[in-house]
C-alpha cells in the first residue's frame, strides 16, 4: 500500500514497536497503540533509552504532539 498522507503512515504504525524522541532529547520505545489529529501519541510497555540501552520502563505514557521530534518504526 502506497502511503499519500502522514495519518497513513501512524496508522500504518498502530500496534508496532516505534522510537520516538522528544524535545530535551529524550528517547522512548513502546508500541504505539493510538493518536489523534495533534499527534499526541500512546506508547504501551515503553522505555525511556540512553545510549540505545534501556534506562528504565515506564509502560503506558502518553506524549503530547507538541513535544514530539519524530517518530520511527523500532527495530
Amino acid at each position: 500500500m502506497t502511503e499519500k498522507r502522514p495519518f497513513d503512515l501512524l496508522n500504518n504504525a498502530l500496534n508496532t514497536s516505534v522510537l520516538v524522541r522528544i524535545k530535551g532529547g529524550v528517547e522512548l520505545r513502546g508500541k504505539m497503540v493510538s493518536y489523534d489529529v495533534h499527534m499526541n501519541l500512546v506508547l504501551e510497555e515503553a522505555d525511556e533509552l540512553a545510549d540505545g540501552e534501556v534506562k528504565r520502563k515506564l509502560g503506558k505514557v502518553l506524549v503530547r504532539g507538541d513535544n514530539l521530534v519524530f517518530m520511527s518504526p523500532s527495530v
